[in-house]
C-alpha cells in the first residue's frame, strides 16, 4: 500500500483499508474509531425489508437528498447487513420519481459547514458500498443526479426504468466539478471515455440510452409495469453465490 492518502478516504479515520483497483475503499462499520463515529440519524425515511435472501432498502424521503442524515441512515442499515451471514443480495431503490436528486444544497445554505463533511461522508459511504458482503443492485426508479448517481455506482448492478428518470452527473452545471476522489468512483464502474463524458457534459441518460450506450451505464432497463420486481434478478444471485466472499472478490477487481 502506498504512502499517499487514499483518494476515497483521505482523512484516514479507519483502521483497515481494502485495496480496490485505482484506490482504496473501506468497510467502515466495525473499523471506524468509536470516538470519530457520529450518532446515526433516525429522522430520514429509509427502510429495510427482508424478502428471503434479498434485503430491500427503500429511500422514501421526497427527493431523497444526500446529506449527513441520509448517509448516516444508510450506514446504519449497512451495519445490519454486514452483521449477517449466508447468501444475501441488497437492493437500493427510491420512491416516486426520484432515486436520489443529489446533494441537499438548500440545507447547505443554512449549514455551510456541513458541505465538506457531507462530501467526505459520501465518499466514505460509496467506498463501503463497493465492498459490502452481498451482491448489490441499484433499482433506479427515477432521477439519479450528481451524488445520487454516484451512490448508484457504489452498487454492483444498475437497473433503470425505461419510461422515467435520468442518470446524470450534473456538477459541472452548478459549478461543483468532480474532484479526484469523486471522479475515481466513476472510473471504477465506467470506462474512462464514458466517465469523462458524463462528468464534463452533464448529459442526462434515460433508461434506454443508458443501456444502449457503447459503454452502458445501466445493466438493464424495465418497463413501467415492472417497477417493483427488479430486485428479483438479485434473488437468484443471492441464493447461488456465497456472499461472504464478495467483499474479498470485489477488492480484487481492477478498475
Amino acid at each position: 500500500m502506498g504512502t499517499d492518502p487514499d483518494p476515497i478516504v483521505r482523512d484516514r479515520v479507519l483502521l483497515r483499508d481494502v485495496r480496490l483497483g485505482e484506490f482504496n475503499v473501506v468497510s467502515h462499520a466495525l473499523n471506524l474509531l468509536p470516538a470519530l463515529r457520529g450518532p446515526y440519524s433516525r429522522d430520514v425515511d429509509i427502510s429495510l425489508r427482508d424478502e428471503g435472501p434479498v434485503a430491500l432498502i427503500t429511500w422514501n424521503d421526497g427527493e431523497n437528498r444526500v446529506n449527513l442524515d441520509s448517509l448516516a441512515r444508510l450506514n446504519e442499515l449497512f451495519d445490519d447487513i454486514e452483521g449477517r451471514s449466508g447468501p444475501l443480495a441488497v437492493v437500493l431503490t427510491g420512491s416516486g420519481k426520484f432515486f436520489s436528486n443529489g446533494l441537499d444544497l438548500d440545507r447547505f445554505l443554512s449549514n455551510a459547514e456541513e458541505m465538506g463533511r457531507t462530501f467526505s461522508e459520501l465518499k466514505r459511504t460509496v467506498g463501503r458500498m463497493f465492498v459490502l458482503p452481498a451482491y448489490t443492485v441499484a433499482a433506479v426508479n427515477g432521477h439519479a443526479f450528481a451524488a445520487g448517481a454516484a451512490i448508484s455506482l457504489g452498487l454492483d448492478y444498475r437497473v433503470m426504468r425505461e419510461d422515467r428518470g435520468y442518470w446524470c452527473m450534473n456538477e459541472v452545471e452548478i459549478g461543483l466539478p468532480l474532484d479526484e476522489e469523486l471522479f475515481s468512483i466513476l472510473r471504477h464502474r465506467l470506462p474512462f471515455a464514458t466517465a469523462t463524458h458524463a462528468a464534463l457534459t452533464a448529459e442526462r441518460y434515460g433508461g434506454r440510452a443508458a443501456v444502449a450506450a457503447p459503454a452502458p451505464l445501466s445493466d438493464d432497463v424495465i418497463s413501467a409495469d415492472m417497477a417493483a420486481p427488479p430486485y428479483r434478478r438479485s434473488r437468484s444471485r443471492a441464493t447461488s453465490r456465497p456472499s461472504g466472499e464478495r467483499a474479498t472478490l470485489a477488492a480484487r477487481v481492477p478498475a
